[in-house]
């Protein structure tokens, strides 16, 4: 993917905020996100979503080659036991969740940007402590468990800061687009980020797959800094209670008839896809019996149809409409979970797992794009860190909830019932979709100003 797929910052569409002919002066506050629904980005702007993007890509990459570093970890290196394991995945999930709640209103009354670079910087301390502690020789299980907690939380205030930043950055016209490029940034790092941290990790040890991890979190930091777009002031709090602020963003998403059709969708969706993985690992490892190497094949091929769909996603959204798009797409990602059951113990059944989860993630990755460009067209610019904040903290809670369900269910049944009741309860998500909203345009909200973009 090169710069220019990602914007061209000289198609001239537009007026640009700062005109680019050697001019030196700093650049001027950004213009409230409300009023800029008619803009296209100008060149200053161009260039700074490509700094930004170089930032994300440089930090997704890393993220992908660490993916499972921490338990490997624990297992391989501390020695850490099968609860202890688990424990570590929950305790960071859950924890992390407690200390990212009190600091959303903290990141949405400040400055989103060095939000986002002390979130990267905090994020490369916790990581890189580990390899350095076990140079030390001081390793233990305690050290791990903090850093699994600090990794969340940051995790969660960056995506928190990086979301409204990223919305004054980039008009209206435009987010689809970038929303596209990220998103294909994202499947492209998993797809190659765990082969070369799998690399790393038999050649050395997996220390070594979570320092290149750190240090892509510090090279993130020191891209967020090259950005030279300045914010906007931050808004004003609306409450004096800590606890009514802190709470608004899920007041906010519960308030709002779409968003709460979408969130309901996106935490059963998510939570049966992540309670379904180690069942189908488990399925086509023991059940049918591939080897490792063509689950590793049917894990990783289907990657290339979220990049693909991602890629696709702008357009789709021009020609069908930002809402069509959501509904659409959102209930064909749905579909695709019950053809693994019918798959043989053969290259055809290999074929066949490959096929179906190569649609899910087609459809995925155009929906996934399409609705970070709602959420962030949708939800006000006083509200928007917070709403992004209590739909990842929601996330994080109930997916861990989803997997031991699932384990319950097939240490009752068995492996294929507790398949096809999640591949049901799949299907059941696209009920959860606006589906109303095709029958009606919404009114203009006065927070975005582009609300009555949902069905064009």
């Amino acid at each position: 993917m090169t710069e220019d797929e990602l914007i061209n910052p000289g198609s001239g569409r537009g007026p640009a905020r700062l005109a680019v002919t050697g001019v030196t002066q700093p650049p001027p506050a950004a213009a409230s996100t409300e009023n800029r629904a008619g803009e296209s980005l100008g060149p200053a702007e161009g260039r700074d979503v490509r700094r930004f993007w170089a930032a994300y890509a440089v930090s997704a990459l890393g993220s992908g080659v660490g993916s499972g570093a921490l338990p490997l970890v624990a297992v391989l290196v501390v020695h850490a036991s099968d609860w202890q394991v688990s424990l570590l995945a929950v305790l960071g999930g859950l924890a992390g969740v407690a200390v990212a709640v009190p600091l959303g209103p903290f990141v949405e009354f400040h400055r989103k940007l060095p939000a986002m670079i002390a979130a990267d910087l905090i994020r490369f301390v916790a990581l890189a402590s580990v390899p350095a502690a076990a140079w030390l020789g001081i390793l233990d299980y305690a050290l791990l468990c903090a850093v699994a907690v600090v990794q969340t939380a940051a995790t969660i205030v960056s995506n928190a800061a990086s979301n409204p930043y990223l919305k004054t950055l980039v008009p209206a016209p435009d987010r689809a687009r970038v929303n596209g490029r990220l998103e294909s940034t994202t499947w492209t790092a998993s797809a190659l980020g765990p082969p070369v941290g799998g690399l790393l990790v038999s050649a050395t040890s997996p220390v070594a797959s979570l320092l290149i991890d750190a240090v892509s979190y510090l090279a993130a930091a020191l891209g967020w800094t090259r950005i030279r777009y300045r914010e906007a002031a931050p808004p004003a709090p609306e409450h004096r209670r800590w606890l009514a602020d802190t709470v608004a963003g899920w007041h906010y998403i519960l308030a709002h008839p779409i968003l709460k059709r979408l969130f309901g969708n996106a935490l059963l969706f998510g939570g049966l896809i992540m309670a379904s993985s180690p069942l189908i690992a488990v399925y086509l490892l023991r059940d049918l019996g591939f080897s490792a190497l063509e689950y590793g094949i049917a894990l990783g091929a289907p990657c290339a149809a979220g990049t693909l769909g991602s890629l696709l996603a702008p357009m789709v959204i021009r020609r069908a409409g930002l809402g069509r798009t959501l509904l659409y797409t959102g209930a064909a990602r749905c579909l695709w979970m019950a053809p693994i059951l019918l798959a043989p113990p053969t290259t055809a059944g290999l074929v066949l797992i490959i096929a179906a989860d190569s649609t899910l993630l087609l459809f995925a990755g155009i929906f996934n794009p399409a609705f970070a460009t709602y959420r962030m067209n949708a939800v006000a610019d006083t509200h928007l860190s917070r709403v992004v904040g209590a739909w990842a903290m929601t996330s994080k809670l109930v997916q861990p909830v989803c997997i031991a369900a699932a384990g319950l269910l097939a240490a009752a049944t068995s492996l294929r019932t507790a398949i096809a009741v999640l591949a049901a309860l799949l299907l059941a998500c696209a009920v959860l979709l606006p589906w109303t909203a095709l029958h009606r345009r919404p009114a203009p909200s006065a927070g975005t100003g582009c609300e009555g973009d949902f069905l064009r």
